[in-house]
């Protein structure tokens, strides 16, 4: 069997931990900042894990990553 590709716009944007949960950063946070309060641009650069719903997807993207 051929060896399987990642997808590599999915590697640059997902980080997998060591429990092999996905991370990924918010969006809205790099421009048009002077609209946006303090606490969202604050909660904007937190990560957040990705929903179980979307892990099946993720681990189809990202394939040599930990199970």
């Amino acid at each position: 069997m051929p060896k399987l590709k990642t997808h590599k716009g999915a590697a640059k944007r997902i980080r997998l931990t060591a429990t092999g949960k996905a991370k990924r950063g918010h969006s809205h946070a790099r421009h048009i900042l002077t609209k946006k309060t303090h606490k969202r641009k604050r909660n904007l650069d937190i990560d957040t894990l990705v929903s179980e719903s979307d892990m099946v997807r993720i681990t189809a993207m990202l394939p040599y990553g930990r199970k």
